[in-house]
Protein backbone atom coordinates (compact mmCIF):
# COMPACT_ATOMS: atom_id res chain seq x y z
CA UNK A 1 0.00 0.00 0.00
CA UNK A 2 1.32 3.44 -0.95
CA UNK A 3 2.46 5.37 2.09
CA UNK A 4 4.07 8.75 2.60
CA UNK A 5 6.96 10.61 1.02
CA UNK A 6 9.36 12.54 3.20
CA UNK A 7 10.56 15.69 1.44
CA UNK A 8 14.02 17.10 1.87
CA UNK A 9 12.66 19.91 4.05
CA UNK A 10 11.40 17.35 6.55
CA UNK A 11 7.74 17.62 5.56
CA UNK A 12 5.95 14.30 5.10
CA UNK A 13 3.17 14.09 2.50
CA UNK A 14 1.07 11.22 1.13
CA UNK A 15 2.33 9.54 -2.03
CA UNK A 16 -1.14 10.08 -3.51
CA UNK A 17 -2.22 13.68 -4.00
CA UNK A 18 -4.80 15.49 -6.11
CA UNK A 19 -4.36 17.23 -9.45
CA UNK A 20 -6.69 19.92 -10.79
CA UNK A 21 -5.92 20.25 -14.50
CA UNK A 22 -9.10 21.43 -16.30
CA UNK A 23 -10.98 22.02 -13.05
CA UNK A 24 -13.05 25.18 -13.23
CA UNK A 25 -13.45 24.99 -17.00
CA UNK A 26 -17.11 23.92 -16.77
CA UNK A 27 -19.18 26.00 -14.32
CA UNK A 28 -21.79 23.27 -13.89
CA UNK A 29 -19.10 20.90 -12.60
CA UNK A 30 -17.59 23.30 -10.07
CA UNK A 31 -19.61 22.09 -7.07
CA UNK A 32 -18.65 18.45 -7.75
CA UNK A 33 -14.99 19.42 -8.16
CA UNK A 34 -14.97 21.33 -4.87
CA UNK A 35 -16.69 18.41 -3.14
CA UNK A 36 -14.12 15.98 -4.54
CA UNK A 37 -11.19 18.05 -3.27
CA UNK A 38 -12.77 18.37 0.16
CA UNK A 39 -13.40 14.64 0.31
CA UNK A 40 -9.76 14.08 -0.60
CA UNK A 41 -8.73 16.18 2.38
CA UNK A 42 -11.11 14.17 4.56
CA UNK A 43 -9.30 11.02 3.41
CA UNK A 44 -5.85 12.45 4.06
CA UNK A 45 -4.79 13.44 0.53
CA UNK A 46 -3.41 16.79 1.56
CA UNK A 47 -1.29 17.50 -1.55
CA UNK A 48 -3.29 19.65 -3.97
CA UNK A 49 -1.59 20.68 -7.21
CA UNK A 50 -2.73 23.47 -9.50
CA UNK A 51 -1.26 26.19 -11.75
CA UNK A 52 -1.93 29.72 -12.90
CA UNK A 53 -2.18 28.36 -16.45
CA UNK A 54 -5.03 25.97 -15.70
CA UNK A 55 -8.12 27.69 -17.01
CA UNK A 56 -6.30 31.04 -16.75
CA UNK A 57 -6.64 30.88 -12.98
CA UNK A 58 -10.02 29.14 -12.77
CA UNK A 59 -8.45 26.00 -11.32
CA UNK A 60 -6.78 28.01 -8.56
CA UNK A 61 -10.14 29.60 -7.82
CA UNK A 62 -11.76 26.15 -7.40
CA UNK A 63 -8.95 25.12 -5.08
CA UNK A 64 -9.35 28.33 -3.09
CA UNK A 65 -13.01 27.54 -2.54
CA UNK A 66 -12.29 23.92 -1.62
CA UNK A 67 -9.65 24.70 1.00
CA UNK A 68 -11.49 27.61 2.63
CA UNK A 69 -11.34 27.09 6.38
CA UNK A 70 -8.98 24.12 5.93
CA UNK A 71 -5.77 25.74 4.78
CA UNK A 72 -3.72 24.20 7.58
CA UNK A 73 -4.59 20.71 6.28
CA UNK A 74 -3.20 21.35 2.80
CA UNK A 75 0.23 21.07 1.19
CA UNK A 76 -0.53 23.53 -1.60
CA UNK A 77 1.34 23.44 -4.91
CA UNK A 78 0.94 25.84 -7.81
CA UNK A 79 3.03 26.87 -10.81
CA UNK A 80 4.19 30.01 -12.57
CA UNK A 81 4.29 30.17 -16.35
CA UNK A 82 7.75 30.52 -17.93
CA UNK A 83 6.56 33.76 -19.54
CA UNK A 84 6.10 35.13 -16.00
CA UNK A 85 9.34 33.71 -14.60
CA UNK A 86 11.36 36.94 -14.61
CA UNK A 87 12.57 38.81 -11.56
CA UNK A 88 9.84 41.40 -12.11
CA UNK A 89 6.95 39.10 -12.98
CA UNK A 90 7.38 36.16 -10.56
CA UNK A 91 6.18 38.16 -7.53
CA UNK A 92 3.22 39.53 -9.50
CA UNK A 93 2.16 36.05 -10.60
CA UNK A 94 2.62 34.68 -7.10
CA UNK A 95 0.42 37.36 -5.56
CA UNK A 96 -2.29 36.80 -8.18
CA UNK A 97 -2.22 33.07 -7.39
CA UNK A 98 -2.42 33.80 -3.67
CA UNK A 99 -5.47 35.97 -4.26
CA UNK A 100 -7.25 33.27 -6.28
CA UNK A 101 -6.28 30.61 -3.76
CA UNK A 102 -7.43 32.85 -0.90
CA UNK A 103 -4.33 32.19 1.17
CA UNK A 104 -1.25 34.05 2.32
CA UNK A 105 1.32 31.42 1.34
CA UNK A 106 2.03 28.61 -1.12
CA UNK A 107 3.82 25.54 0.19
CA UNK A 108 5.55 24.66 -3.09
CA UNK A 109 5.87 27.03 -6.05
CA UNK A 110 7.01 25.49 -9.34
CA UNK A 111 8.35 26.83 -12.62
CA UNK A 112 5.91 25.17 -15.04
CA UNK A 113 8.50 24.47 -17.75
CA UNK A 114 11.70 25.92 -19.19
CA UNK A 115 11.38 29.24 -20.96
CA UNK A 116 13.62 32.04 -22.15
CA UNK A 117 14.21 33.61 -18.73
CA UNK A 118 17.60 32.55 -17.29
CA UNK A 119 17.25 30.01 -14.50
CA UNK A 120 19.43 32.14 -12.23
CA UNK A 121 16.92 34.98 -12.43
CA UNK A 122 13.95 32.74 -11.67
CA UNK A 123 15.73 31.07 -8.75
CA UNK A 124 16.60 34.46 -7.27
CA UNK A 125 12.95 35.52 -7.56
CA UNK A 126 11.82 32.28 -5.89
CA UNK A 127 14.32 32.69 -3.07
CA UNK A 128 13.09 36.23 -2.45
CA UNK A 129 9.50 34.99 -2.23
CA UNK A 130 10.63 32.38 0.27
CA UNK A 131 12.44 35.01 2.34
CA UNK A 132 9.23 37.06 2.36
CA UNK A 133 7.20 34.07 3.54
CA UNK A 134 4.95 33.99 0.46
CA UNK A 135 6.18 30.50 -0.45
CA UNK A 136 7.55 27.72 1.70
CA UNK A 137 9.71 26.08 -0.97
CA UNK A 138 10.13 26.08 -4.72
CA UNK A 139 10.71 23.53 -7.45
CA UNK A 140 10.39 22.90 -11.16
CA UNK A 141 8.19 21.03 -13.62
CA UNK A 142 8.95 19.31 -16.93
CA UNK A 143 12.72 19.44 -16.32
CA UNK A 144 14.81 16.74 -18.00
CA UNK A 145 18.19 15.45 -16.83
CA UNK A 146 20.16 18.20 -18.56
CA UNK A 147 17.81 20.85 -17.19
CA UNK A 148 18.30 19.53 -13.66
CA UNK A 149 22.08 19.50 -14.16
CA UNK A 150 21.97 23.12 -15.29
CA UNK A 151 19.80 24.04 -12.32
CA UNK A 152 22.26 22.36 -9.95
CA UNK A 153 24.98 24.70 -11.24
CA UNK A 154 22.94 27.85 -10.60
CA UNK A 155 23.54 29.78 -7.39
CA UNK A 156 20.74 28.73 -5.07
CA UNK A 157 19.70 25.92 -7.41
CA UNK A 158 20.21 23.38 -4.65
CA UNK A 159 17.06 24.80 -3.06
CA UNK A 160 14.89 22.90 -5.55
CA UNK A 161 12.51 20.63 -3.63
CA UNK A 162 10.64 18.81 -6.41
CA UNK A 163 10.42 18.11 -10.13
CA UNK A 164 6.93 17.50 -11.52
CA UNK A 165 6.93 15.39 -14.69
CA UNK A 166 4.75 13.28 -16.94
CA UNK A 167 4.96 9.67 -15.80
CA UNK A 168 2.65 6.76 -16.54
CA UNK A 169 2.77 3.30 -18.05
CA UNK A 170 2.73 4.76 -21.54
CA UNK A 171 5.33 7.44 -20.70
CA UNK A 172 8.19 5.53 -19.06
CA UNK A 173 11.21 7.28 -20.57
CA UNK A 174 12.10 8.95 -17.26
CA UNK A 175 12.90 5.55 -15.75
CA UNK A 176 16.15 5.36 -17.71
CA UNK A 177 17.84 8.26 -15.94
CA UNK A 178 15.67 11.12 -14.65
CA UNK A 179 13.98 9.36 -11.73
CA UNK A 180 17.31 8.19 -10.36
CA UNK A 181 18.98 11.56 -11.01
CA UNK A 182 16.30 13.29 -8.95
CA UNK A 183 16.66 10.72 -6.16
CA UNK A 184 20.42 11.27 -6.02
CA UNK A 185 19.82 14.98 -5.46
CA UNK A 186 17.08 14.22 -2.90
CA UNK A 187 14.52 15.93 -5.13
CA UNK A 188 10.99 14.57 -4.95
CA UNK A 189 9.36 13.52 -8.21
CA UNK A 190 5.72 14.42 -8.75
CA UNK A 191 3.93 12.45 -11.48
CA UNK A 192 1.21 14.25 -13.39
CA UNK A 193 -1.28 12.43 -15.64
CA UNK A 194 -0.38 9.05 -14.09
CA UNK A 195 -3.39 7.51 -15.85
CA UNK A 196 -2.42 8.80 -19.27
CA UNK A 197 -4.58 11.07 -21.42
CA UNK A 198 -7.71 10.39 -23.44
CA UNK A 199 -8.42 6.95 -21.99
CA UNK A 200 -6.38 4.97 -24.55
CA UNK A 201 -4.04 3.57 -21.88
CA UNK A 202 -6.94 2.36 -19.75
CA UNK A 203 -8.36 0.29 -22.62
CA UNK A 204 -5.26 -1.90 -22.68
CA UNK A 205 -6.00 -5.65 -22.47
CA UNK A 206 -3.12 -6.38 -20.08
CA UNK A 207 -4.35 -3.78 -17.62
CA UNK A 208 -7.84 -5.24 -17.82
CA UNK A 209 -6.57 -8.77 -17.19
CA UNK A 210 -4.51 -7.69 -14.17
CA UNK A 211 -7.45 -5.74 -12.78
CA UNK A 212 -9.45 -8.99 -12.81
CA UNK A 213 -6.91 -10.47 -10.39
CA UNK A 214 -7.31 -7.78 -7.73
CA UNK A 215 -10.01 -6.48 -5.47
CA UNK A 216 -10.19 -3.34 -3.32
CA UNK A 217 -12.51 -2.23 -0.54
CA UNK A 218 -14.76 -0.87 -3.29
CA UNK A 219 -14.95 -4.19 -5.11
CA UNK A 220 -13.36 -5.41 -8.32
CA UNK A 221 -10.26 -3.44 -9.25
CA UNK A 222 -10.31 -1.36 -12.44
CA UNK A 223 -7.62 -0.83 -15.10
CA UNK A 224 -7.28 2.77 -13.88
CA UNK A 225 -6.56 1.59 -10.35
CA UNK A 226 -3.93 -0.84 -11.60
CA UNK A 227 -2.26 1.90 -13.65
CA UNK A 228 -2.23 4.20 -10.63
CA UNK A 229 -0.92 1.46 -8.32
CA UNK A 230 1.89 0.86 -10.81
CA UNK A 231 2.97 4.52 -10.59
CA UNK A 232 2.65 4.58 -6.80
CA UNK A 233 5.06 1.64 -6.49
CA UNK A 234 7.98 4.00 -7.20
CA UNK A 235 9.76 5.08 -3.98
CA UNK A 236 9.82 8.78 -3.19
CA UNK A 237 7.24 9.63 -5.84
CA UNK A 238 4.01 11.61 -5.45
CA UNK A 239 1.22 10.91 -7.96
CA UNK A 240 -1.36 13.65 -8.57
CA UNK A 241 -4.27 12.29 -10.62
CA UNK A 242 -7.32 14.49 -11.07
CA UNK A 243 -10.70 13.38 -9.76
CA UNK A 244 -13.62 15.58 -10.73
CA UNK A 245 -16.13 13.74 -8.55
CA UNK A 246 -16.25 12.04 -5.16
CA UNK A 247 -16.82 8.65 -6.80
CA UNK A 248 -13.70 9.06 -8.94
CA UNK A 249 -11.75 10.28 -5.93
CA UNK A 250 -12.69 7.19 -3.92
CA UNK A 251 -11.56 4.96 -6.79
CA UNK A 252 -8.16 6.67 -6.80
CA UNK A 253 -7.81 6.26 -3.04
CA UNK A 254 -8.69 2.55 -3.23
CA UNK A 255 -5.89 2.05 -5.76
CA UNK A 256 -3.47 2.34 -2.85
CA UNK A 257 -4.72 -1.05 -1.64
CA UNK A 258 -3.46 -2.88 -4.72
CA UNK A 259 -0.14 -4.71 -4.39
CA UNK A 260 1.02 -5.76 -7.83
CA UNK A 261 2.76 -9.12 -8.02
CA UNK A 262 6.04 -9.86 -9.75
CA UNK A 263 4.04 -11.56 -12.51
CA UNK A 264 1.85 -8.48 -12.86
CA UNK A 265 4.90 -6.24 -13.22
CA UNK A 266 6.47 -8.55 -15.80
CA UNK A 267 3.26 -8.55 -17.82
CA UNK A 268 3.14 -4.76 -17.72
CA UNK A 269 6.77 -4.57 -18.84
CA UNK A 270 5.87 -6.70 -21.85
CA UNK A 271 2.87 -4.52 -22.68
CA UNK A 272 4.68 -1.25 -21.95
CA UNK A 273 8.42 -1.87 -22.40
CA UNK A 274 10.75 0.13 -20.15
CA UNK A 275 13.29 2.39 -21.87
CA UNK A 276 16.69 1.02 -22.86
CA UNK A 277 18.25 4.42 -23.64
CA UNK A 278 17.72 8.07 -22.82
CA UNK A 279 14.39 9.36 -24.08
CA UNK A 280 13.74 13.09 -24.24
CA UNK A 281 11.30 14.09 -21.52
CA UNK A 282 7.74 14.09 -22.80
CA UNK A 283 5.19 16.65 -21.65
CA UNK A 284 1.53 17.37 -22.23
Amino acid sequence: MAGNVRLRNGVEVPALGMGTWNMGDEPDRRAAEVESLRMGLDLGLNVIDTAEMYGSGRSESVVGEAIAGRRDEVFLVTKVLPSNASRKDVPKSCRRSLERLKTDHIDLYLLHWRGSVPLQETVEAFEKLRDEGLIGNWGVSNFDVDDMQELEGVTGGDGCLANQILYSLDHRGVEFDLLEADRRQDIATMAYSPLGQGGLLLRNDTLAAIAEEHKTSLGQATPAQVALAWVLRQPGLIAIPKAGSVAHLRQNVAAREIELTADNLEALDRAFPPPTRHVALEMI
